[in-house]
């Protein structure tokens, strides 16, 4: 890649600040470092109240940093949306209902000096089927689909998606993410933020959580999800009327984190699978052994959590005790 190019974001002790009731104030984004290169599907993540939407927000020249620095695409946030490098999809907002989805995409387009073919966004949105049909009448997923098509027309740099899936059935989804994968990889940036913690886990080339307004982890999904504490997660098929001795023996070996019956098999979290392994399929009278690494949603819990015994080796983790979400500072 060429080293010349601008990253796709980059924010430096990025603060905001706003005013609460009284003399309080309520620190929503404290001190957040982050670059994303030009080509990344990153998927943005923490709890709520954690800073990342007012983060996208200032991103999008939504509302002004209270301090740090804020570059899109090597520009000032909203000089890079005025050229229509930028391009967004919110959950709510911005559609007419008593227009059809054709009329809107016209209408929208009526505002950029050139834009994207209007057939060729509604096509590669998914709208055709319903591209006669009003606006009122679209599902909650349909609607979004639209307004997917919307941020197609300035065929944009960057695309900043919040819960860009909300409404969608399961094909829909899939087809979303495919398209996605492909603007990627002709180098448009995506940055979505979601709730669905499997499409982050299955679509994500990095996941940037963030907690109480600080990053609290930043890698990809298969260093964060192998290297929390607990790791790898094994399954086994118990023997009938062993459950008690096989629990009370997995709880004492080593490197156990925790133990759990599912239906007839035993599903136990530790840091050494290896010897795990060995016992249940030896001593423990263990058949048909599953392996896999740590669920992203352990990963998400333990790290947003500050859970002190989580460990990202060689991903940018802060370790201080960070503040509280929107800490109130008086």
């Amino acid at each position: 890649m060429n080293t010349d190019v601008a990253p796709a974001i980059e924010l430096r002790d990025l603060v905001k600040t706003f005013r609460g009731p009284g003399e309080a104030v309520i620190r929503a984004v404290d001190g957040i470092n982050l670059t994303i290169k030009p080509g990344e599907i990153v998927a943005f993540l923490g709890p709520n109240g954690a800073g990342k939407t007012t983060t996208l927000d200032v991103i999008l020249g939504l509302t002004e940093p209270t301090s740090g620095a804020v570059r899109v695409l090597g520009q000032a946030p909203r000089h890079a949306i005025l050229a229509g490098r930028v391009s967004a999809v919110l959950q709510t907002g911005g559609l007419l209902r008593d227009v059809t989805v054709r009329e809107t995409v016209r209408m929208i387009a009526s505002t950029y000096a050139a834009h994207t073919p209007l057939d060729e966004v509604i096509d590669r949105a998914g709208l055709g089927p319903i591209v006669n049909r009003r606006v009122s009448k679209c599902s909650g997923g349909e609607q979004q689909r639209l307004r997917f098509a919307l941020a197609l027309l300035p065929d944009p740099d960057l695309l900043i998606l919040d819960e860009p899936t909300a409404g969608m059935d399961v094909t829909a989804r899939h087809e979303f993410w495919e398209t996605m994968r492909a603007d990627a990889n002709s180098g448009r940036t995506v940055v979505f933020a979601t709730h669905y913690l499997e499409e982050a886990d299955s679509f994500a080339d990095r996941i940037v959580l963030v907690a109480g307004g600080h990053v609290v982890a930043d890698g990809t999904t298969a260093q964060i999800r192998s290297r929390t504490t607990g790791g790898r997660q094994l399954s086994a098929r118990i023997p009938d009327g062993r459950w008690e001795v096989v629990r009370a023996r997995l709880l004492e070996a080593p490197g156990v984190i925790e133990v759990s019956q599912r239906g007839d098999r035993a599903v136990v979290a530790a840091s050494d699978s290896d010897a795990i392994a060995l016992l249940l399929l030896t001593e423990l009278g263990g058949t048909d052994l599953e392996v896999s690494s740590a669920s992203l949603d352990r990963a998400f819990m333990a790290l947003t959590a500050g859970d002190p015994e989580s460990e990202l080796s060689g991903i940018p983790l802060l370790r201080e005790k960070h503040h509280a979400a929107k800490e109130v500072v008086r």
